[in-house]
């Protein structure tokens, strides 16, 4: 009945989606900008994906690889997924959307740091994160994630 994960194309359907999200914000107002002065193709790459459930997007995410050299959660040292602005829309909550956008996360086999917003601890801990061990300079005013695919563990505090 639902959707498959897909790449989000940069383009004005896409922008006006967004407008539904209670998450939307600089990001989406910066790509709109680019995409206004024709500074984006349709087609470049986007950090977005969703899931359509008939014409509709009703469900995203924002997913970002950072660098090794600023991994400072996850031992041994790598490459590993920021994951951001997770929304389902309230009407389709509940139904396993959210749950398709971090099972497609996870499938890239990297570890995955992302900030639980209020009152969604639960939904991250049941899809297997759990809270990394807060450490003040590092994690500034965040509520930091953690999903570790095997043979990954959390950095140990210094």
């Amino acid at each position: 009945m639902s959707g498959e994960v897909e790449r989000l194309l940069i383009n004005f359907k896409t922008l006006e989606e967004f407008k539904k999200f209670k998450e939307y914000g600089i990001q989406e107002l910066s790509m709109l900008e680019d995409l206004q002065h024709n500074m984006i193709e349709n087609n470049s790459e986007s950090p977005f994906y969703g899931v359509y459930y008939g014409n509709s997007l009703v469900a995203r995410m924002s997913l970002y690889q950072v660098d090794k050299k600023y991994d400072y959660y996850f031992d041994p040292k790598q490459d590993y997924l920021e994951l951001w602005k997770l929304e389902v829309l309230e009407n389709y909550r509940h139904k396993g959307f959210g749950k398709k956008l971090v099972d497609f996360a996870k499938s890239f086999n990297l570890p995955i740091k992302t900030n639980a917003r209020i009152n969604s601890q639960g939904f991250w801990e049941k899809q297997g994160f759990q809270p990394a061990t807060y450490e003040m300079e590092r994690d500034f005013g965040e509520n930091p994630f953690i999903w570790m695919p095997q043979g990954v563990d959390e950095k140990e505090n210094q």
